[in-house]
């Protein structure tokens, strides 16, 4: 290869202006604010309506109401055997409050392990009922004989949920209203009346709690468990009206503030000699404020104590009918309670939602939300949160919430006025300066939630959300 070095092409190669590279010394940067990933919607802390919390602490205060014990039961499981916790009996309506463990374990001890596949009936429509049945594991579906023939679902059970009810222990007499058919193949543990009578002879303090327990129940209820107000309505005449009040809880549950906090550092030289065309502490403090809303948002979902979670009722936590979600499931989750403001799920929940409507022909409309358009079904939003989580079995949940103390819903709690507030219940407190020259900062925000009735939160659990296979 022959390379041309004559002075006509020397010249012509020599650079004639100033480089791009070597401008850029002496130009000034654009640049963008700093940007950070883990910034999301935050749709709940934007929706929940915040209530002033002085003291640190809410009590919510409500009509007494008569419990039934219809907790979830923990289950042991060593291999292929499966034992009750003893103590975990006491979720039972028959043995809320008992607490003698000597015989909790002997009633635990008689309960006897089953196992069964899909589609075998469990316990059927008018057939004796002498025995409680406690899901270790597997879905079983609760049907009825409905109106017009046919079976109508009641209702589908999942692990540490049961039937059979107190009078199974209790009444002799007792038969089934339901037929329960596993959905899937699973194991139960069931206490048979005999087994029970038979503890319960050896064991005064049980006889006890039993003759109790037949008192409570024979008090008037209304159909949310409430003690009931008598009234009299369409008498006519001099007719003798009935004399009532109100009661109340006498130990109303009081939320105490949350906190989450950090200390933010930077070195003074930083703060003094890079503010331009950013202020370096504004920023840092920026970022630090969006990671601690996003705990603060994280923590009101799955905070044992608070979180939404954890404070569902009993009662607002309901199974799907087939695992990927629905709009049969989506209606049963909405029509448990009045005036839902919003359902919260992960978005890809909602991405599985939009696949269970588009298998029905449906799709979900969309309203507009603060100018901005979202999911909706019924009319009501569906938002994304991304703290809810999802299990290794890629299984998640939708909640449905009514909100404001005006509609008795669930409240966000905080304390505004803290001193050097920064932004409304978060402060950013300057706490010195080391030998070192950092200057650190404690950024502080107090929060909580509440839920003022049972209704006012449901959570739609087990949403299976990864695709069929095709």
């Amino acid at each position: 290869m022959t390379v041309d070095t004559s002075p006509e092409t020397r010249h012509s190669a020599t650079q004639q202006s100033l480089s791009t590279a070597a401008a850029r010394n002496l130009a000034t940067t654009t640049k963008s604010l700093p940007q950070m990933q883990e910034i999301t919607s935050r749709w709940l802390l934007r929706m929940l309506p915040w209530v002033e919390t002085k003291g640190g602490a809410y009590r919510v205060n409500r009509r007494l109401r008569h419990t039934v014990g219809d907790g979830r039961i923990d289950f042991v499981q060593e291999g292929a055997a499966v034992r009750v916790i003893p103590r975990e009996l006491g979720e039972l309506a028959l043995l809320r409050g008992f607490e003698d463990l000597d015989v909790l374990t002997a009633l635990a001890d008689r309960c006897t392990q089953h196992d069964f596949a899909a589609g075998d009936v469990l316990a059927g429509r008018g057939r004796p009922a002498d025995r409680i049945h406690l899901i270790a594991h597997g879905r079983i579906v609760q049907t009825s004989e409905g109106k017009y023939g046919g079976d109508t679902v009641v209702a589908v059970l999942a692990d540490g949920e049961h039937f059979g009810g107190s009078a199974a222990l209790l009444d002799p007499d007792a038969r089934h209203d339901c037929t329960y058919t596993a959905q899937t193949a699973g194991t139960l543990l069931t206490l048979s009346q005999a087994d029970f009578a038979a503890v319960q002879a050896a064991a005064p303090r049980l006889r006890s709690h039993v003759d109790g327990y037949r008192s409570r129940s024979r008090q008037r209820q209304n159909k949310h468990g409430e003690a009931e107000i008598a009234v009299s309505a369409g008498h006519v005449g001099e007719a003798d009206l009935p004399g009532t009040f109100v009661d109340y809880e006498l130990k109303p549950r009081e939320y105490e503030l949350s906190v989450a906090q950090t200390v933010l550092k930077i070195h003074t030289r930083v703060a003094d000699l890079y503010n331009g065309p950013m202020n370096q502490t504004e920023q840092q403090v920026r970022l630090t404020v969006e990671a601690l809303r996003e705990r603060q948002e994280y923590e009101l979902v799955n905070n044992r104590d608070f979180g939404l979670l954890h404070n569902a009722d009993f009662k607002q936590r309901i199974q799907p009918r087939s695992g990927p979600p629905t709009p049969d499931d989506m209606d049963d989750l909405l029509c448990r309670r009045r005036g839902t403001r919003f359902f919260l799920a992960h978005p890809r929940t909602i991405a599985a939602v939009g696949r269970g409507f588009n298998a029905c022909g449906l799709y979900p409309d969309h309203v507009d939300l603060g100018g901005q358009s979202v999911p909706a079904w019924r009319g009501v939003p569906l938002l994304p949160c991304n703290k809810i989580p999802i299990s290794k079995e890629q299984t998640s949940s939708i909640i449905a919430m009514r909100t404001g103390e005006d509609s008795q819903g669930v409240i966000g709690l905080r304390q505004t006025g803290l001193p050097d507030e920064y932004e409304p219940g978060l402060s950013v407190r300057f706490a010195g300066i080391n030998e070192q020259a950092i200057i650190s900062y404690l950024v502080t925000t107090y929060y909580s939630a509440a839920v003022l009735l049972p209704d006012a939160l449901g959570v739609l659990e087990n949403v299976q959300i990864a695709p069929r296979p095709h």
